[in-house]
């Protein structure tokens, strides 16, 4: 494996956009902690998440521009002290690495280009300094002309919240839907791949299956008490400032990145998992790579991916994932500081429960893709034989009509007791009861 040296570099760099004052924590935290104010996601408020704001990217390389550059030249172009000259040259390769951070249309169309190839189109040779006997550029022409192109991202997360297409869903229970924004920018920009946006969903269950998710970068961000489920191939998925939630997803092609999480399950088949800022999560999942245990994290559990949906083996097809090899099991911890192992653990089989996706679908998958690892099928075998052992006894109990109606009762009322205590009556009462005749669907 490998990556290209400059678009690393880069990638490397961009990552102060997020950097913390080391002022702010010598002096104790500021009140209000900037920690604690919610983002608006449109853009007005200054104390943001710079993660959700494309004025914030769009300011980051503005100022940074210079540096980024200085960063891509090759060291006969720089002076003794690391610094451009009027005469450096910007090598092709480097703008083909900036081309990991910017891209652009010519004359506002809507066909999205990579820089490096608007930086090699003839009308802008005059601007950027591009020679073709070098098959450089002038470094100061192409500073200028990259800030004069500049532009806030129009197909970002703050654009497809005010202008992207608002999404139905299958399963929305009525309610706390006020402060909700679920969008998706797929009639904005249909040359790339759509992006989903999910903020502030609160006590709702949401289910989908649809073209729309197919390929689609999907943000969840500040969901509380919720289930959401997304069964369609995705690419990739951010999970941030959530709480209390259940995520079921369909197989992700990329990464999934949960960050500042608290007691979250994310159920989810995917090429890479990675974690930073969470606590007491659970992560039942298929993958063929380590998990990430990236800074921040306490009480993590992992278990194997325990569920199915009829389109499930179709759709990791599609995404190019199978059931081996599987990581699941073998997290990698990244940060020195979180060496510590009890960071997480394996879920114990007798915690361990299947989860049934609560949705009709044509398809084939009738079963956990793979299979369970023998100690947590063995959990389950020996819990279902209690069952039955117990539905013999009370059939043999030889009860009157009369006491196995209190029976019933009783029973009931122990398992509405029980549901109120887990919290699992919302999830029941929130998957709404399909219309005689009518299959319930997912999307």
């Amino acid at each position: 494996l490998s990556v290209d040296t400059l678009q690393f570099l880069l990638f490397l760099y961009v990552q102060q956009v997020n950097k913390v004052s080391l002022r702010r924590s010598l002096i104790g935290e500021e009140w209000p902690s900037p920690r604690t104010k919610s983002p608006s996601l449109t853009g007005k408020s200054t104390s943001e998440n710079k993660n959700w704001n494309d004025q914030d990217h769009r300011a980051f390389v503005q100022s940074h521009l210079l540096d980024m550059l200085e960063l891509l030249l090759e060291p006969e172009q720089l002076t003794a002290s690391s610094h451009s000259t009027h005469s450096s040259l910007v090598s092709y390769e480097a703008v083909c690495a900036l081309s990991f951070l910017i891209e652009g249309t010519v004359n506002k169309s809507r066909t999205v280009h990579p820089l490096h190839e608007l930086a090699l189109w003839q009308p802008c040779h005059g601007q950027n300094g591009y020679s073709k006997v070098s098959r450089a550029f002038s470094f100061p022409k192409l500073e200028s002309w990259l800030r004069s192109c500049l532009t806030t991202n129009p197909f970002g997360m703050t654009a497809c919240l005010k202008s992207g297409k608002k999404l139905a869903w299958a399963q929305q229970v009525e309610g706390t839907t006020r402060r909700a924004k679920i969008a998706c920018n797929t009639r904005v920009v249909p040359e790339v791949f759509p992006m989903v946006i999910m903020s502030q969903v609160y006590k709702q269950t949401l289910a989908k299956s649809s073209d729309t998710l197919v390929g689609a970068h999907v943000r969840i961000h500040r969901c509380n008490e919720s289930f959401i489920y997304l069964l369609s191939p995705l690419r990739s998925v951010t999970i941030e400032k959530c709480r209390n939630s259940t995520f079921v997803l369909g197989p992700v092609q990329t990464s999934v990145h949960v960050h500042s999480c608290d007691n979250v399950k994310v159920i989810v088949v995917c090429h890479r998992l990675s974690l930073s800022s969470t606590a007491g999560c659970t992560f039942y999942i298929l993958t063929p790579t380590q998990p990430l245990i990236l800074s921040g994290n306490q009480a993590v559990s992992f278990a194997p991916f325990h569920t199915h949906y009829p389109m499930l083996e179709d759709h990791m097809a599609q995404v190019g994932l199978a059931t081996l090899p599987n990581y699941w099991d073998n997290p990698m911890l990244v940060c020195k500081e979180s060496s510590d192992t009890s960071v997480f653990r394996l879920l114990p089989p007798s915690d361990f429960y299947t989860f049934v996706i609560p949705f009709e679908m044509e398809g084939d998958t009738t079963e956990t893709p793979g299979g369970l690892p023998h100690a947590y099928q063995k959990a389950l075998s020996q819990r279902e034989q209690k069952v039955q052992i117990w539905q013999k006894t009370v059939k043999e109990a030889g009860l009157t009509k009369d006491q196995r109606k209190q029976f019933q009762i009783l029973v009931e009322n122990k398992f509405y007791e029980w549901l109120v205590q887990t919290g699992n009556r919302q999830q029941l009462d929130s998957l709404v009861p399909p219309a005689a005749g009518s299959k319930q669907a997912a999307g």
